[in-house]
């Protein structure tokens, strides 16, 4: 044995870098396969994320960067090294059909500046200074926003849930997190002191919002009812798309989801359509209604830019 050497605490640590690496090859692989794709809930998705505060912090531990450097250098080059590392792994996920999140790099970086702004603490292999209490706070902090941001998202998808027989809540002050498209709050036109969302079409072959973010069991439902409001002086062509997560999945073919004209005259038009219906739209197959993903209003090449409000979306 060599002298001043600690057998108990080198074989702890050893151990802790080995059971580090084992979980660091184990769970690696699953920043490739599996997981959330893009048609994937919002909770699932921010839920997996975490799994990089992990993972990056499991393979510090593993590689032990202390060992080769100290102070701002280690700091610098492991951060570094982590960013390119990020880059690529996002490079790589974004050619392989699954989407990019550059936020990753962040959290991959969370990861491994808990380990090493947590470890002298812990260890105390040399004099704590105000300078480790700050970085350690730091980098809590950093991780609790993450953690509060998955808690504020499965919130709102309980919340959502709870609402229904309505699809959308239109007192919310922001519809960017449940719309995408052209699509603004709006007091025009509204019922009763409700607001409604005011939708900008343009001469694009293709123009309208999408509703991805709502309750998506319609069992226990038997009709979807809209109202919108056309403020135009002539009739307003639209149309309404509906479709389950399997064909989010599949080759998006216009047999396979549901498709409806919907012709708005000028003022109030409010539309009804039995969800018999929207159920048995695809060619091939039963649309899966515990499982509806998407709901787009769009014009088609309209001649000249027009706007129409939605007031109401629910089921009854």
């Amino acid at each position: 044995m060599v002298p001043g050497n600690l057998p108990g605490k080198l074989s702890a640590d050893r151990q802790r870098q080995l059971l580090a690496g084992v979980a660091t090859l184990l769970i690696a692989p699953f920043l490739f396969i599996g997981g959330p794709d893009w048609s994937s809930g919002p909770v699932y998705k921010s839920a997996w994320n975490l799994g990089h505060i992990l993972l990056f912090a499991l393979l510090t531990i593993a590689v032990r960067p202390w060992q080769w450097l100290q102070g701002w250098r280690l700091w610098f080059l492991v951060t570094g090294a982590l960013l390119a590392t990020g880059i690529l792994i996002e490079a790589i996920q974004y050619g392989d059909n699954r989407e990019a999140d550059w936020r990753d790099l962040l959290r991959n970086l969370i990861g491994s500046w808990l380990v090493l702004a947590w470890r002298p603490l812990f260890l105390k292999e040399t004099r704590i200074t105000a300078g480790n209490w700050l970085l350690a706070a730091f980098t809590t902090l950093m991780l609790l926003v993450e953690l509060g941001t998955v808690a504020r998202i499965a919130g709102q998808q309980i919340e959502m849930n709870h609402q229904l027989p309505v699809l959308y809540d239109f007192r919310r002050d922001n519809p960017g997190a449940f719309w995408s498209g052209p699509i603004t709050t709006s007091t025009a036109h509204t019922q009763q002191g409700s607001k409604s969302l005011k939708i900008s079409l343009g001469t694009e072959t293709y123009s309208g919002v999408s509703l991805d973010n709502f309750p998506s069991d319609w069992r226990g439902f038997s009709r979807l009812t809209l109202t919108l409001f056309n403020p135009g002086d002539g009739p307003l062509p639209m149309t309404l798309r509906i479709n389950d997560v399997e064909h989010d999945r599949g080759q998006n073919a216009y047999s396979d989801r549901f498709n409806a004209s919907l012709d708005l005259q000028p003022g109030f038009n409010t539309f009804t359509i039995p969800l018999a219906t929207i159920e048995q739209a695809p060619a091939q197959r039963p649309m899966m209604m515990n499982e509806v993903r998407r709901l787009g209003l769009f014009a088609t090449r309209l001649p000249e830019p027009r706007t129409v409000y939605l007031l109401a979306l629910a089921l009854d």
